[in-house]
């Protein structure tokens, strides 16, 4: 199965555009504390249903740390109490943030969340040496998406300011997109479930 893959930047501040106000009201926090549970929680509750697999085998050191490195980052929107979703940004070193992984859990998705949080994420990065005086400021915003994730993903990033400055088709062997792990092994998202056959 072919899958296509963008990469988009933005090289200024001044690129970012608004997003409208969400009609899911959420209030937009950095997770501050270290909590592998947590990021894990976010990482497999929102790209669950979008082949996100990479991070499922990490143990607790190694989400440990990745997480205590400086300019690693988790923004959260939280609506009423529970997490909308979420935005992690990486920076190298060189000015070079990237926003490594972005999205919503399901019941959020449609509410214009995904516009209040990208916005709101990459304001952070470009602020990011505000907050880590060992990160060197900000030159350049960067993320890429793929034709696996949500179908409103591209058109997000790009009403936000991102542009597209790469686009490449692979073949990532035999993924098969029918099939994602859900938030957890089983669970079988958006399926009907699944009863017991009479003994």
């Amino acid at each position: 199965m072919d899958v296509t893959t963008w990469y988009l930047e933005q090289t200024s501040p001044a690129d970012l555009l608004p997003a409208k106000p969400p009609r899911l009201p959420v209030e937009i926090v950095r997770a501050e504390v270290v909590s592998p549970e947590f990021s894990r929680f976010l990482y497999a509750s929102v790209g669950g249903d979008w082949q996100w697999t990479d991070r499922l085998s990490w143990t607790f050191a190694e989400w440990t740390s990745y997480l205590e490195r400086p300019g690693v980052e988790t923004w959260v929107a939280w609506h009423r109490g529970t997490p909308a979703g979420y935005a992690e940004f990486d920076t190298s070193g060189d000015g070079q943030v990237e926003i490594a992984y972005f999205g919503l859990l399901p019941y959020a998705m449609g509410g214009g969340v995904g516009g209040a949080l990208l916005h709101a994420g990459t304001a952070r990065a470009w602020d990011l040496a505000s907050r880590h005086p060992s990160v060197a400021e900000t030159t350049r915003v960067w993320l890429h998406t793929c034709s696996l994730d949500g179908p409103a993903a591209l058109a997000n990033y790009q009403a936000r300011g991102f542009r597209v400055y790469d686009e490449r088709l692979n073949e990532p062997g035999d993924l098969d997109a029918g099939t994602t792990p859900g938030p957890w092994p089983g669970a079988m998202r958006g399926l009907p479930p699944q009863r017991n056959s009479p003994a």
